[in-house]
């Protein structure tokens, strides 16, 4: 079973854990949202509901929900399971038009992985429908094998066209010479944490362009780094045989004025 801890939410109701069923597994029938838990705050959740929403739109289907509501289930669930850090997951069922939000369990990166970097490889593959987070199990399948047989962190995504576009569960960005690159909105998910680290970069005047990179020309890329909900900025040490600077300036900045925003975001929370 997904779902932990002791409460979970269906269409607002609070229930016990013991009644949670879990969701249906045929492709594309789940829309779903993963959100981070810090000090009890769900972490740049507008932005999460606003990409839920945007799923509702690329499946065809009406979302019915006011953004307040929706925070204050997650609010409530966050009380109810006294959750100081860790993960939340929303997600719908298009079929029963049900909502369900729910605690998962939650796995981070550790500090040496953010000193040292992490092991990557290319995989080469897309998914169908790249804007919208949608449960796709046969393909996060294939990818995870991949990924395990490689003794790797991650999988970075070329799509038939040989341009680099994601990570099979998160977002991509390249350094080249001091300036900023990840691939066009079109080409991946609209990942939340990247989106507010293109949002940072601008603010704190960093060279930084949405651009369609080969994975051939990986060996002019000075650093690479994945974005997500639960890594936040996590620097690449190798993809394949290319090794990447995990000490990068640029790099670093940004890892440092990220925290900050984090840690200004939780302060100013309600």
């Amino acid at each position: 079973m997904e779902a932990i801890l002791e409460y979970y939410l269906e269409d607002g109701h609070i229930e016990k854990i013991i009644n949670y069923t879990s969701d249906a597994t045929e492709k594309g029938r789940i829309i779903y949202e993963v959100i981070k838990v810090i000090h009890g705050v769900p972490l740049f959740y507008e932005d999460h509901i606003k990409r839920f929403e945007s799923s509702f739109n690329l499946t065809n289907k009406v979302f019915s929900y006011k953004y307040d509501k929706i925070k204050e289930y997650i609010d409530r669930l966050i009380e109810a399971n006294k959750i100081d850090c860790g993960n939340i997951k929303i997600t719908f069922d298009i079929e029963t038009d049900t909502m369900k939000i729910f605690s998962i369990n939650h796995s981070y990166p550790s500090k040496e992985m953010y000193e040292k970097g992490v092991n990557t490889i290319f995989y080469h593959g897309e998914r169908t429908n790249p804007n919208a987070k949608v449960v796709d199990n046969d393909f996060r399948t294939k990818v995870t094998e991949e990924i395990k047989k490689n003794n790797a962190y991650e999988a970075i995504l070329v799509n038939k066209r040989g341009y680099i576009t994601e990570g099979s569960k998160s977002n991509i960005f390249m350094i080249e010479k001091d300036k900023l690159y990840t691939s066009p909105l079109e080409d991946v998910l609209p990942g939340v944490t990247r989106g507010r680290i293109i949002s940072l970069s601008k603010k704190i005047g960093l060279s930084f362009e949405e651009k369609s990179i080969k994975y051939s020309d990986i060996e002019n890329i000075d650093a690479m780094f994945i974005s997500g909900t639960s890594p936040n900025i996590l620097p690449i040490s190798a993809v394949d045989n290319k090794i990447l600077d995990v000490e990068n300036k640029v790099l670093r900045y940004l890892m440092k004025k990220f925290d900050e925003e984090i840690e200004k975001y939780v302060e100013n929370y309600r």
